[in-house]
């Protein structure tokens, strides 16, 4: 074979192989992106654990037992006689809030090659969620603090003491309301993330997208319409706690779905 046939055949046999290497090469890429997004999803299902742990003793155990809207006597009498318990919660809220805005940041990082300005967005409201979750923490513990006697209010005489503990407690039981707002508005993101993703059951993107309209709902409710509020509070509680439920599970048993080869990364298309 001439030297000039034998020069055309080594290029001919580069130019095959060359594709073979790259698919080999995207596979292993595939692969190292696939394993740390997995791990990366079940740290972020305890983080949103962690959040409907201390949140649900915070906000769904501790403070309706506590505050009985406009009864200010036994509202501080229930405060003063479950002061260990109050301090708990208010120190479950501030956990709550800082679970939160971890979890966010962990769900920002999984899912923001699908649509990095929509993760952004989640981002802002779990921001936002937290921080007036935080805050209502703060006039919770004021209000032990008076109704304890921490805060000398003895020229109000009882009857003024309680009433500023009733007042506090009202401040902490519409600001979490008004959390509520970006409770609600951030799984419509999320919902929407995961829906594009090809990652989570198109199902549960959907459900989570619907709870957001449920806690709206009952947001709007409790602040327009209290005594109808009370009637569908339950009812339309039942699709946010289905659809975290199962968001929390999905991500702490399965991770992220993923499939086999070149397809490992987004079966979506991925926005900027």
């Amino acid at each position: 074979m001439s030297t000039l046939e034998q020069t055309a055949s080594g290029r001919g046999s580069i130019q095959t192989g060359a594709p073979s290497n790259h698919r080999s090469a995207d596979v292993a890429q595939n692969e190292r992106r696939t394993t740390p997004s997995k791990r990366l999803a079940r740290i972020s299902g305890f983080l949103y654990l962690l959040v409907g742990i201390t949140g649900g003793f915070a906000e769904g155990y501790l403070e309706p037992r506590m505050y009985v809207a406009g009864h200010a006597a036994a509202t501080a009498g229930n405060v003063v006689a479950n002061s260990g318990l109050v301090r708990m919660g208010v120190v479950a809220d501030l956990l709550d809030g800082t679970f939160f805005v971890f979890l966010a940041l962990g769900l920002y990082l999984l899912l923001k090659d699908v649509h990095k300005s929509v993760a952004r967005g989640m981002l802002v409201l779990v921001a936002l969620a937290a921080g007036i979750t935080c805050m209502s923490a703060l006039f919770e513990f004021e209000g032990l603090r008076v109704a304890t006697g921490a805060v000398n209010l003895a020229s109000l005489g009882t009857k003024g003491s309680d009433a500023v503990v009733l007042l506090l407690l009202d401040s902490q039981h519409y600001g979490l309301l008004i959390a509520q707002i970006f409770f609600g508005l951030w799984l419509a993101p999320l919902g929407y993330l995961a829906y594009r993703s090809g990652w989570f059951p198109k199902p549960l993107g959907v459900m989570l997208i619907v709870a957001t309209v449920a806690y709206l709902v009952d947001m709007l409710a409790a602040f327009l319409a209290p005594s109808f509020d009370s009637h569908i509070h339950t009812v339309v509680s039942i699709v946010p706690a289905i659809a975290e439920t199962w968001m929390v599970g999905y991500l702490l048993v399965v991770g992220v779905r993923t499939v086999k080869g070149p397809k490992n990364i987004l079966p979506a298309e991925v926005h900027s």
